[in-house]
């Protein structure tokens, strides 16, 4: 295949975009050059690589040429700031799960070097994989131990979570602790419809279906917030309970574990090491170690 720069810039820049129009403005071109360009790509490639929906989204294919492209803009972007410092930063999208981006991440961030710019895309670490399977991301905290195709793998420790309620809501519901009858009718808060945490307890615990109420709080902040407003219990992460410490346990040692990993694409890039070198040694003084 005979895969041109700016035609892998044009499927970049549409995916990201989500539209040609807008992928042909970022690229400084007219709307037409910018399908002419894919076309020629497809061509090349022998195959569909785009749903010309709104949002564009890639194929099958499409997320393998994506990756390629991807790669490319990674590595222009670092030589060209080696050549010339005036260059502008190297992008770096990236995927974590709410809570370590609401804790840890952040202050990862603010230690690694100039000349680096970051787009976090915010997902639940049981499907950053997703984001790096198609080309959207170089690299992501996820649950995953087993590397996605053309990634490594390095794990960064354990975040633990407890069951946790305002005290109010701890002696109105659990009185004498937590236990099957309890909670299978004391309100719960989830974070959003892909939090399995309360599930993975719930499951543990009782051994049996739960139909408490739920309430969806789709922010960390706001998440803890409805906690300790007894509109429910939730698992909390231990670093989140540090701004919350009039939390109440609501089953003594009880915990939930998950192991999260570092996993970012093959590639020699100085700036994508040094992100990762960064929320390593963030991870190191934040979560749990892992076991063995």
């Amino acid at each position: 295949m005979d895969l041109q720069l700016d035609q892998l810039r044009a499927l970049s820049a549409a995916v990201t975009e989500g539209t040609f129009d807008a992928a042909a403005r970022s690229l400084h071109i007219t709307p037409s050059a910018l399908s002419q360009r894919i076309k020629a790509l497809e061509d090349a490639a022998g195959r569909i690589l785009v749903q010309r929906v709104k949002p564009v989204r890639p194929t099958e294919s499409g997320a393998a040429v994506l990756r390629l492209a991807r790669q490319l803009e990674l590595l222009v972007g670092e030589t060209a700031r080696e050549l010339d410092a005036e260059s502008g930063p190297v992008r770096l999208p990236f995927a974590v799960n709410a809570d370590s981006l609401d804790t840890w991440v952040m202050p990862a961030l603010a230690r690694t070097p100039p000349g680096l710019s970051f787009e976090i895309h915010r997902e639940d670490e049981e499907h950053t994989t997703a984001l790096l399977r198609d080309g959207t991301v170089v690299a992501a905290i996820t649950a995953t131990r087993r590397a996605v195709q053309g990634c490594k793998v390095r794990p960064l420790g354990v975040m633990r979570y407890r069951p946790m309620a305002a005290p109010e809501f701890a002696a109105t519901w659990f009185p004498d602790g937590a236990d099957a009858e309890s909670l299978a009718t004391a309100p719960v808060v989830n974070f959003d419809r892909k939090d399995n945490l309360q599930e993975a307890y719930l499951r543990r615990r009782t051994r049996r279906p739960v139909t408490a109420p739920r309430h969806f709080v789709p922010t960390p902040h706001a998440y803890v917030a409805a906690i300790r407003l007894g509109l429910g219990w939730g698992m909390v992460a231990e670093p989140q309970l540090t701004a919350a410490p009039e939390l109440a346990r609501i089953d003594g040692d009880a915990t939930v574990d998950v192991p999260l990993y570092w996993q970012q694409w093959k590639v020699e890039s100085p700036a994508l090491e040094a992100l990762a070198a960064a929320i390593a040694i963030a991870a190191a003084g934040t979560l749990r170690p892992a076991g063995p």
